[in-house]
């Protein structure tokens, strides 16, 4: 294995900029692994222990989260071209990415503004307009309302608050099903900069990438959940505004687990693998270890 703490800034000398810390591991074809908000690479690991015979898998953990230096907004623009970046100095051809929340956005990003650069997608409970979720007829008034309406919450806070709200779980308990993956999310919470934190989450629900997706020209699978919500929505509401949101994308696979929450990578790891190995078009499924 090979610990590469890479970046953009990383090539001039200016770590302390990073857009993302990459570990890599395995060998292959190249495949990049994005985590969502407040989470480290971490969220991977059974991903990788699983394809990293067949596949070089680089893994990020975007600045300000789960313990790596945050870097000045935007943060999302920064890893976007840092991310490209990456993927052109170190010659990677048509990289698998795979990416799971905020991670499955910058996915999106990535594919819509450089897309010649990445191969298949694979986009694990993510939108590309994460203010309509909740309000799929959300206007740009209401969205800047909104999104204003967190820059107070979250500019009122000090990190006793922060910290407080993290260690409640209060985000964080409908996204897991297990109480040991609970406590991964608020010890990555706790490790995060909650300046990085609001400046994601501002940027994130300011974005609308719903028409840029014309522009993605890499097969794509979306991976929905929706058991973790369940109180606010349903099945047949999820999968009807996945299908509105991703209209744009020509092609786009999407399939809905009944079972896994919102980390679907662990809760229900063996549904996902079984799509990642079809998509992948792997001959033979990858055995579970």
């Amino acid at each position: 294995m090979k610990l590469l703490l890479l970046s953009v800034a990383l090539a001039s000398g200016l770590l302390a900029q990073a857009p993302f810390q990459v570990k890599v591991t395995g060998h292959g074809q190249p495949l990049i692994l994005i985590p969502g908000l407040s989470s480290s690479g971490e969220t991977w690991d059974t991903t990788v222990a699983r394809y990293q015979d067949r596949f070089e898998c680089h893994v990020l953990t975007v600045a300000g989260f789960a313990g790596v230096p945050r870097v000045p907004a935007p943060m999302l623009d920064r890893v976007r071209d840092g991310l490209a970046d990456y993927i052109r100095k170190n010659h990677l051809a048509k990289p698998v990415i795979i990416g799971h929340s905020l991670g499955g956005y910058e996915a999106l990003a990535l594919a819509a503004k450089y897309p010649d650069l990445p191969g298949k997608l694979v986009i694990v409970d993510a939108y590309p307009f994460f203010a309509g979720i909740a309000s799929p007829d959300a206007t740009p008034a209401q969205v800047n309302e909104m999104v204003a309406g967190m820059r107070q919450y979250y500019g009122g806070q000090d990190q006793d608050a922060y910290d407080r709200f993290t260690k409640s779980g209060v985000a964080t308990r409908i996204m897991v099903t297990r109480d040991s993956d609970l406590d991964r999310l608020i010890a990555w919470g706790l490790a995060s900069d909650r300046t990085a934190v609001a400046d994601a989450m501002c940027e994130l629900f300011s974005a609308d990438l719903r028409n840029d997706l014309a522009r993605i020209k890499s097969p794509t699978l979306v991976l929905g959940s929706w058991i973790g919500y369940k109180q606010y929505t349903n099945r047949k509401n999820t999968e009807a505004n996945l299908h509105r949101q991703y209209a744009q994308l020509d092609g786009v696979e999407i399939q809905i687990t009944d079972t896994a929450r919102h980390f679907i990578m662990w809760d229900d790891p063996e549904w996902m693998f079984g799509h990642l190995d079809r998509f992948l078009g792997l001959a033979q499924p990858v055995p579970a270890r």
